[in-house]
């Protein structure tokens, strides 16, 4: 049983912010000054079986690092959009790429950048440590932090709701 109150059968596509989201808000940086991301394995498994089960996923965010470019493009997501400053022209562009009508994609963000893909997204979500604007206007707020497990805990929902959770041989394996 599902804890989103959202028909998530319907749910063909998901778009995901980076920092504080996929990774937690607090990265350390390297000495030349580059942002290094933490991730999460779980997420991790469940981004890349998402992908094995045809769920459309992508990256929108605003930062430029190579090592979420490899490690994203590493699960088998093949649209990463980075540099992006304001997000939803590019959101919106990615649904029509991809065939998606509003009621069928969920964003998942945690600040003020995310705000208005999230208005735009028939599902929008927060990570439990997002800001208070965020949090407003999500459908669902997620009882992880972000960078502890957002990712795994809405598509794990999803694809129970769509019955693909541990279906098939593709649900074993990376």
């Amino acid at each position: 049983m599902s804890s989103i109150a959202y028909d998530l059968k319907k749910i063909r596509g998901v778009a995901f912010d980076v920092d504080g989201v996929l990774s937690p808000s607090t990265i350390p940086t390297s000495a030349d000054g580059e942002p290094l991301r933490m991730v999460n394995i779980k997420d991790g498994y469940a981004l890349q079986y998402a992908v094995k089960t045809g769920l459309k996923i992508t990256i929108i965010t605003g930062g430029r690092s190579k090592g979420v470019d490899v490690r994203y493009r590493g699960l088998g997501i093949t649209d990463i959009f980075m540099g992006v400053s304001e997000k939803i022209e590019c959101f919106r562009s990615w649904m029509d790429r991809n065939g998606l009508d509003a009621g069928e994609v969920a964003f998942v963000g945690d600040d003020v950048p995310d705000y208005q893909c999230m208005r735009a997204a028939g599902l929008s979500v927060a990570p439990a440590d997002a800001c208070d604007d965020i949090k407003n206007i999500a459908t669902y707020i997620s009882p992880v932090s972000g960078g502890y497990g957002v990712a795994r805990d809405l598509l794990e929902q999803i694809l129970r709701a769509k019955e693909l959770w541990m279906a098939g041989g593709k649900a074993f394996g990376w």
